[in-house]
């Protein structure tokens, strides 16, 4: 619990420390309000550092979090006579609950149709504040808001409160940060990098969606709930679209995934306008083309740009670790040839799938032994990866079934395939190409957790059981494939470790039946036999797996067993060299001259 505050304990402790190092009449009672102004206006902006740096959806509509938990903190407070605390509460509640409903009606519609729909929702919200006279105020607003009692102890002065919004403060950047480094997070990011493959791991893309905008929108309300206390009184006009702009701006200067980079984000927009205060009326333009040129130039923000060269040096400094001859010699290299069983894992009943006219998989069917290495071959177009896409629950189909383990999972969902014991690589590598190799894998072990958002955010001890023993598996799989490069982000992994690392990604969770598509593909002559050798280690383990190759020379090697396809059917199927014998195979697709040893 001490590590995530130590991360950014620096800055806080600066930013408490400012009025201590001037007197207070000195400092001033406007500058000590515009602190408590930064802090409201950080722990709103660290919901969108939630929802737009960990989630990558797009919202501009945290100022109408803001000011629903600002006037509902209000209303109570002021009008019913509710405790502080209890109202606080009540407030952030209702905002996650506004939050809720808004995602669960918004997020299915592509990014920039959410952000118009979210600018609605603020132009609704302020519209509402503006002209609810009865419950509130109207342009009038409200006054007269109570600040808190701590142990029966007053907090009115805006000394005492500074030290409030502190606290608060660092305790949403603890639950923001808890947040980033737990399951959940994991799965935030991973939506963010690449939803489809983050779907093909067990995560449920809606559902995960619907959360961060939930937790975005308390944040917002916390926020609210600060500023109306801090300030005293709270009208219609502050919880504008422009304050909306404003959140954005303190999270893409500072650093759409950084909490620091918020917190500063939000300091710098803040100050700013009292900064360049000496030039007039040209100090909106000045402002507007800072924070232009910050977010044009340097587009993961201050923090971001730090952070981005220090992992770039680091990848720089493992540059030379692992190769792929490395990599094969680590893993033992002579095992016995694959055996399957006579046991029906996975079968394929005329499976049938269609683009408008044109048909891709025409009556497949197929079955998979346990303990088979298959392979289906076949020219570019004949419809294999389709048949890849329906297996793992990307496309659906348009007839026929798919059995598994004795159950039906024809058309069922990626994240509902990956949880009955199916996992897969993709053609074009799918890693999350800013997460580390081992967040990577352990994103692949998110269906494996049962904690929910509660553990996620109150830390309960088994959502850190949970998390570390995700993180150990990690590690132990890619050591086990002779990866040892954890904490460099994927895309600065060479090509060859980039497969490795998608490949234990899909296999952390110990899934059944595990499908590769075409994962040779790209690899020079040793990654191709450090692949082989990873290959037969994995298949030692107990898993299934049904691959797609066009290295023939790489087929004949791992595969136990092969179907060909043409124009979306079945062909020829039998073991590897019958199929690579038959005269009609070669001539259709290796040609009449090739030869195999």
């Amino acid at each position: 619990m001490i590590k995530p505050i130590l991360k950014f304990l620096p800055f806080l402790i600066v930013l408490a420390l400012l009025p201590l190092m001037l007197p207070a009449g000195r400092l001033g009672a406007y500058y000590l309000t515009l602190l408590i102004l930064t802090a409201s206006y950080a722990v709103a902006a660290l919901g969108l550092t939630v929802l737009l740096g960990y989630s990558g959806q797009i919202s501009l509509a945290q100022a109408a979090f803001f000011g629903i938990g600002a006037y509902t903190f209000a209303i109570l407070g002021v009008h019913d006579g509710v405790p502080f605390w209890l109202a606080a509460i009540a407030a952030v509640a209702v905002a996650a609950v506004f939050g809720l409903v808004l995602g669960m009606i918004s997020l299915r519609l592509a990014s920039h149709y959410l952000a118009l729909v979210t600018i609605g929702f603020q132009i609704i919200t302020q519209l509402v504040l503006a002209n609810w006279h009865a419950l509130t105020g109207g342009p009038d607003g409200i006054s007269n808001i109570p600040r808190p009692s701590l142990f029966g102890f007053a907090l009115q002065t805006d000394e005492q409160f500074y030290w409030v919004s502190l606290a608060v403060l660092a305790l949403a950047a603890y639950v923001v940060y808890r947040l980033r480094n737990s399951r959940l997070g994991g799965a935030l990011l991973a939506l963010r990098e690449d939803e489809i493959a983050a779907a093909a791991y067990g995560i449920s893309v809606f559902r995960t969606k619907v959360m961060a905008f939930s937790i975005a929108a308390a944040l917002g309300g916390l926020g609210g709930v600060l500023y109306a206390s801090g300030s005293l009184y709270i009208s219609p006009d502050v919880f504008s679209f422009y304050q909306s702009v404003s959140f954005f701006a303190m999270v893409l200067v500072g650093g759409r995934e950084s909490i620091v980079g918020t917190i500063l984000g939000s300091g710098l927009v803040t100050f700013l306008p009292e900064v360049l205060r000496f030039l007039q009326s040209y100090t909106v333009a000045v402002y507007g083309l800072l924070i232009v040129v910050v977010v044009l130039f340097l587009p993961n923000g201050l923090y971001g740009a730090l952070a981005d060269g220090v992992g770039f040096l680091r990848s720089r400094r493992t540059a030379g670790a692992a190769p792929a001859e490395q990599l094969a010699a680590t893993i033992a290299t002579t095992a016995p040839r694959p055996v399957a069983t006579s046991e029906t894992l996975l079968e394929i009943k005329d499976l049938t799938k269609r683009f408008g006219g044109v048909t891709a998989v025409n009556g497949l069917n197929l079955t998979v032994c346990k303990g088979d290495v298959a392979v289906l071959i076949g020219p570019n177009g004949s419809g294999k990866t389709t048949v890849l896409n329906v297996l793992s629950g990307i496309y659906a189909a348009n007839g026929g079934g798919i059995v598994f383990r004795g159950g039906t999972i024809t058309n069922a969902s990626p994240n509902q395939v990956h949880a009955a014991g199916i996992s897969r690589t993709f053609q074009n590598i799918r890693l999350f190409p800013e997460l580390t190799a081992l967040e990577n894998v352990v994103v692949g072990y998110f269906s494996k957790g049962t904690v929910g958002l509660a553990g996620t955010l109150l830390s309960v001890p088994r959502g850190y059981r949970e998390e570390r023993e995700a993180v150990a598996k990690a590690r132990e799989t890619l050591g086990a494939l002779g990866f040892s490069r954890f904490d460099v982000r994927a895309k600065h992994l060479p090509y060859g470790q980039q497969r490795i690392v998608e490949i234990a990604r899909a296999i952390v969770a110990g899934p059944t039946l595990l499908l590769l598509d075409e994962p040779a593909a790209g690899m020079n002559h040793e990654e191709t036999a450090a692949l082989s050798s990873i290959l037969y280690r994995i298949h030692e383990l107990g898993l299934t797996m049904l691959l797609i190759e066009h290295d023939m020379s790489f087929v004949a090697s791992v595969a136990t067993r092969a179907y060909v396809m043409d124009f979306g059917q079945k062909i020829s199927e039998g073991s590897v060299q019958s199929v690579l014998a038959d005269p009609a195979v070669i001539k259709a697709y290796l040609g009449d001259d090739v030869e195999y040893a």
